[in-house]
């Protein structure tokens, strides 16, 4: 098996003893209650099918597993607990997830929580990851203003004109106050709406899925642009879904449609915004 698939955990909960493996195994569902001893699993990847051990987790929902050549990587228990079955690889994939990301329905909804946090994500108070994370309101500058003529200096100058011959000189108005500038955001704010945009297609690539068993599909754009509140946004991606492929699309296309933009990276890429349910696309 090509283990270029692996995803390294990075820093993980390793398990104390054979108790704390076992009494996890059973939260998960991947031992029985009445089990006293761990035992071993499969992986199964392209038809192929190799020994792996469980040894910490991330968190509930990411578990740690150990190939024999010492190879480490990041699975979903629920996802580990299907392997097991001896029907695994064999079934039809299930229906495509509407949203348009691919996988089958259970995946996806596996990973619901954490791959589609859009709602929290395009707010300015967004938690979770550092990519999501909004840019803060933009700050005013200082005001630029004249200096105000002393209101006793004024006086004394009008009682020293002559009274029969010159009328009091007036005084001066007030410099006016110049319009507080806003300073740019380092970010900027996004619509949480659907909004009407256009960009063209930069490349085709995959990125690592530990939810499932193949990579995901997806685009990278540049000039990414919405058109209405106007706003440049440079680079953004998308799930590479059965829509986008009906345009049968080519790097350098031009394209418009409707979507939700939200900040979330793309895995190992320099691409700060995702795009979400695209829908009414046309190429421009």
């Amino acid at each position: 098996m090509d283990y270029k698939f692996t995803i390294e955990p990075g820093a993980f909960s390793a398990f104390a003893d054979e108790e704390a493996l076992i009494a996890q195994c059973k939260t998960w569902g991947l031992l029985s209650d009445k089990a006293v001893k761990p035992k071993s699993f499969v992986y199964k990847r392209g038809g192929a099918s190799v020994p792996c051990a469980i040894i910490g987790f991330v968190d509930f929902m990411t578990a740690v597993i150990e190939f024999e050549n010492k190879r480490r990587h990041l699975i979903h228990p629920a996802l580990l607990k299907e392997m097991q079955a001896a029907s695994y690889g064999q079934r039809t994939a299930a229906a495509v997830d509407p949203s348009g990301e691919g996988g089958t329905a259970e995946t996806a909804a596996m990973a619901q929580a954490e791959t589609e946090p859009a709602a929290v994500e395009s707010g300015p108070a967004a938690s979770g990851s550092a990519e999501a994370a909004e840019a803060a309101a933009a700050s005013t500058a200082g005001t630029a203003g004249g200096d105000v003529p002393d209101a006793e200096e004024t006086a004394a100058g009008a009682a020293a004109a002559p009274a029969a011959d010159k009328p009091a000189a007036a005084a001066p108005e007030p410099a006016k106050e110049k319009p507080a500038k806003k300073r740019a955001s380092s970010k900027p704010q996004l619509p949480e709406e659907k909004v009407k945009m256009s960009a063209v297609v930069k490349e085709f690539t995959t990125v690592p899925n530990h939810f499932a068993e193949e990579d995901d599909e997806v685009i990278i754009y540049e000039q990414v642009r919405i058109v209405e509140p106007e706003l440049e946004l440079g680079d953004a991606w998308s799930s590479h879904s059965n829509t986008l492929k009906k345009l049968a699309l080519e790097a350098g296309d031009a394209i418009t449609f409707e979507a939700k933009i939200v900040a979330k990276k793309l895995t190992k890429h320099p691409v700060p915004y995702k795009i979400n349910n695209p829908s009414k696309l046309a190429k421009a």
